[in-house]
């Protein structure tokens, strides 16, 4: 009887010590959980940009930080479309300090200790120090406000989903000698405006990532190449997107754009060089949903330097025209 009693109890000891490492095994990370952190950047960042008309020292530093978690979750997103499994643990880290980021943006953590900080000091001073010191605000705050108001004044436009950008390739991708999780980046060809207003001007920076590669084999002739845009920085301004390749467009190449460049040729007369006498898409290749690019004559994927990719907009982006005035 002893026996069994020990035995049963032990039993129990071993499932109940169990049971918290099972449940954390059990519990894994979706591709739909990192979507989440990938919208919940997209919300830090307007959290970010809401703050900058008031304090753009903080808000310069808590973007470089989401900047940083940025690439984090991307990290997390190839990973787990490699390997299939996603520790809990990492996961509920990077989300955390996005969450971190977003309070601190709005002023949910840091807003309350410089004002308690800030009270003492301000009940220190004599009365009559803060009646002529309020004399004297009032006395010049006319041209202080409009001064004030003038440069936080912030104007943002919002490119909405489906919006199609032209964007050259800086780097030539190859699926042969691609990796998942390189970067890349393309620059914009010509302003895109809304309402009248440049939202991304000529020359803005779309930073793309390899989320997929199939080298082409004796066995496999048909190799793919899949990328997609994640940011695009605007006058040293990032802003998150999701942007997939719809076309590849056959360039003449940043060489050929050079001479035009220096002689002083607008925009249009580079775009008008470049497409003016456009054969079309990229000869073997054929691009399919989520941005895979796929060769059809048993290649290897091959964008060269210079090529132009359509870029789909698949979520709305809010960009600070502000930004980009000068």
């Amino acid at each position: 009887m002893n026996l069994r009693q020990r035995a049963l109890l032990g039993a129990v000891a071993l499932a109940i010590i169990a049971a918290p490492a099972y449940a954390q095994q059990s519990s894994t990370v979706t591709q739909a959980d990192v979507q989440r952190l990938q919208d919940n950047v997209y919300l830090a960042d307007r959290d970010i940009s809401q703050l900058r008309s008031r304090d753009a020292t903080r808000a310069t530093q808590l973007g470089t930080e989401l900047d940083d978690l940025r690439d984090e979750v991307v990290y997390l997103k190839v990973k787990l479309r490699k390997e299939r499994t996603l520790s809990r643990t990492e996961y509920a880290d990077v989300r955390d300090r996005i969450e971190d980021v977003r309070s601190r943006a709005r002023g949910d953590v840091a807003s309350t200790p410089p004002a308690s900080t800030a009270a003492p000091a301000a009940a220190a001073s004599s009365t009559s120090s803060t009646s002529s010191a309020t004399t004297a605000s009032r006395s010049s705050s006319t041209p202080a406000a409009t001064t004030s108001s003038t440069r936080s004044t912030t104007a943002s436009v919002e490119i909405p989903v489906g919006t199609e950008i032209d964007v050259r390739l800086q780097n030539t991708l190859n699926s042969g000698t691609a990796q998942v999780e390189d970067r890349f980046e393309g620059t914009t060809l010509t302003d895109f405006s809304v309402d009248g207003r440049v939202a991304i001007p000529a020359g803005s920076i779309f930073r793309g990532v390899v989320t997929a590669v199939e080298p082409g084999t004796r066995t496999n002739r048909t190799s793919k190449l899949t990328v997609s845009f994640d940011q695009v920085t605007i006058s040293g301004r990032s802003y998150p997107i999701r942007g997939t390749v719809t076309q590849a467009i056959e360039g003449e190449g940043i060489r050929g754009e050079a001479g035009r460049t220096a002689a002083g040729a607008g925009v249009g007369a580079i775009i008008g060089g470049i497409l003016g006498g456009f054969k079309g898409a990229l000869a073997g290749i054929l691009i399919g949903g989520g941005g895979t690019i796929a060769a059809t004559e048993g290649k290897e994927v091959e964008l060269p330097q210079g090529s132009v990719l359509r870029v789909r907009m698949d979520s709305p982006v809010q960009i600070d025209t502000q930004t980009t005035r000068r």
